[in-house]
């Protein structure tokens, strides 16, 4: 196995976590409605639910939150996180909002009307949601490479121009208020998007006349993977190719939760000065004042030095090594995923492990049930419970191409031998698999099911503990 980079810092505080017995999985996942965003944090050992938010600061942000301006309006600490805005993202207006979907609501709100159409490579679940809220259609036209998971593909999370054009046409320019893209593809494997890809993105919409935001929750890493893979940035720093990818949009919409390595926040930033201003009124209905937009000012400084501390390369060359380490050890354990891996998460390809499971008992939650049952494990389904959807036309389900659980890694959180211990459950899972049991919906909302759904398995699951068999049979269909 290739050597990877060593973590570029050393550890100062330790947290610790408690690895619950079998049979107290069993009761606390049955109580959540084997939905694992129900469980309790003390219930898990490793937690790979989500890399937004779950970052550990560091020393440098910790001492800054202690400087934090708590002024209602004009605080220094909103000055000083537009300077970080202002160095990185070059847009002429930016707004704090407390995390990336109130960035989404904001812009939603602004921008999009019942009937109307937002192209991008993949929305991602929130982003979807905002604008499926507010009757607009959200539409994803990712490259057909992306629904390959085998293919090594560098950018896979290209948008597909042809198909981009086609669709503008086919729509009509006054339906589609803006055009997006998300760096890097989350929903689609956390997948990055080319320079040349977002050069040929932004000169579309702009020969329609279309506004064009980016989603840059992880842009750091986005332009770490083109230093890497395309040609001619190799001597180019972070910062340098990502002021030459904001150079192309009209705004972005941001949570700083990932990639401004802090715990809560996000902004939005545009160029466009009529658009600022309904978005600030927008703001103060519905966050704060501009300058604070729901964060306190220790936030706000938090981010500032989150947003510089990102771009670092030592950083950067850690966090790609630490997935693709963990992907080499799936691999090497015969567990499908999504390859290349991306730089926050792995991503396992449910329906290909779990072959049993048809789309419609969602063998995605399926799997990520049994991953926590086995070791305690939190992980994310990203597959038909978070995407699948009724076609407004037919009336007829709209399942995604990909069946995915997300092992999403907190930045600065965990070691390489947590990492081991997860390909371990994870391959005593997967020994197991013909016998994990799909599943069906008790209870669902209309938008954003996954995250309060409440489901029950469709058969026994032969590896459960025979103690509590009993008790989950009477829960169960048969």
């Amino acid at each position: 196995m290739a050597i990877h980079p060593p973590e570029p810092f050393r550890i100062k505080m330790v947290e610790s976590i408690k690895l619950l017995d079998r049979k107290a999985r069993e009761a606390a996942i049955r109580r959540a409605g084997y939905n694992l965003f129900g469980l309790r944090s003390e219930e898990i050992f490793i937690d790979l639910l989500t890399d937004s938010g779950t970052n550990a600061m560091s020393q440098t942000q910790w001492a800054a939150m202690l400087e934090g301006d708590e002024s209602y309006a004009g605080a220094r600490s909103y000055f000083r996180l537009a300077e970080a805005i202002e160095e990185i993202f070059g847009f002429s207006y930016f707004l704090p909002c407390h995390q990336g979907r109130a960035a989404e609501h904001i812009l939603s709100t602004c921008l999009v009307k019942p009937g109307q159409y937002i192209p991008s490579n993949t929305h991602f679940d929130t982003t979807d949601a905002n604008i499926r809220a507010r009757g607009g259609h959200p539409v994803n036209l990712v490259i057909d490479e992306a629904c390959d998971p085998k293919l090594r593909h560098p950018f896979k999370g290209n948008m597909d121009i042809h198909k981009l054009r086609i669709f503008i046409e086919k729509v009509g320019v006054k339906r589609i208020p803006l055009g997006m893209i998300t760096v890097t593809n989350n929903a689609g494997g956390g997948q990055p998007v080319s320079l040349e890809n977002l050069r040929a993105v932004s000169e579309t919409y702009k020969e329609f006349g279309i506004p064009f935001f980016i989603d840059a929750c992880r842009f750091a890493e986005n332009a770490y993977f083109i230093k890497l893979r395309e040609s001619g940035y190799a001597a180019k720093s972070p910062l340098e190719i990502s002021r030459e990818m904001f150079a192309l949009a009209d705004g972005a919409i941001v949570s700083a939760k990932k990639d401004g390595l802090v715990n809560i926040g996000g902004f939005i930033a545009m160029n466009d000065e009529a658009l600022f201003e309904q978005a600030r009124n927008e703001l103060i209905l519905q966050e704060g004042f501009p300058t604070y937009g729901g964060l306190a000012g220790r936030d706000l400084e938090a981010i500032a030095i989150g947003l510089r501390e990102v771009l670092q390369e030592d950083y950067l060359r850690y966090r790609l090594g630490q997935t693709t380490y963990l992907a080499e050890c799936l691999l090497q354990l015969n567990i499908p995923i999504v390859e290349p891996p991306g730089a926050h998460a792995v991503y396992i390809d449910a329906e290909l492990l779990l072959p049993h499971i048809p789309q419609d008992q969602f063998p995605g939650q399926a799997l990520a049930v049994q991953i926590y049952l086995e070791g305690g494990i939190r992980t994310v389904e990203l597959g038909s419970l978070a995407f699948a959807y009724p076609d407004t036309e037919t009336d007829q389900i709209v399942y995604p191409q990909l069946e995915l659980v997300r092992l999403a890694l907190p930045r600065r959180v965990y070691t390489q031998s947590h990492l081991n211990y997860v390909a371990e459950v994870i391959e005593e899972t997967a020994a197991r698999r013909e016998q994990i049991p799909g599943y069906r919906l008790t209870y669902a909302p209309k938008l954003l099911r996954h995250f309060t759904a409440q489901l029950k398995p469709l058969k026994q699951a032969k590896f459960f503990s025979e103690t509590t068999k009993l008790t989950a049979l009477s829960s169960s269909d048969q």
